[in-house]
């Protein structure tokens, strides 16, 4: 399994916007993605949002993330998207 870790970067004025940009275009876009097995998406604190998306295989990871340059979200900046290995899982 892999995960891709996003940091962003969110205007407090559009977290309104981004919050529903994420529930109704993101989400469904990721969550039905090939490979996709679970996700989280942390509070935003002082404008810095961060998640943790998990994948079968390194390939999916990279592959639906690579996506996220086609986001478009008024007052969202991603700030680094980076896929690791999970070393270990503990549900």
């Amino acid at each position: 399994m892999h995960a891709s870790l996003v940091h962003l970067t969110i205007d407090p004025a559009h977290a309104p916007a981004a919050a529903a940009a994420l529930m109704n275009d993101i989400l469904p876009e990721i969550t039905s993605a090939p490979g996709f097995v679970a996700g989280y998406w942390l509070e935003p604190a002082e404008g810095r949002g961060f998640s943790i998306v998990l994948f079968d295989t390194e390939e999916q990871a990279v592959q639906s993330m690579a996506q996220t340059s086609s986001w478009s979200v008024p007052g969202v900046t991603i700030d680094d998207v980076e896929v690791r290995r999970v070393a270990v899982a503990i549900p």
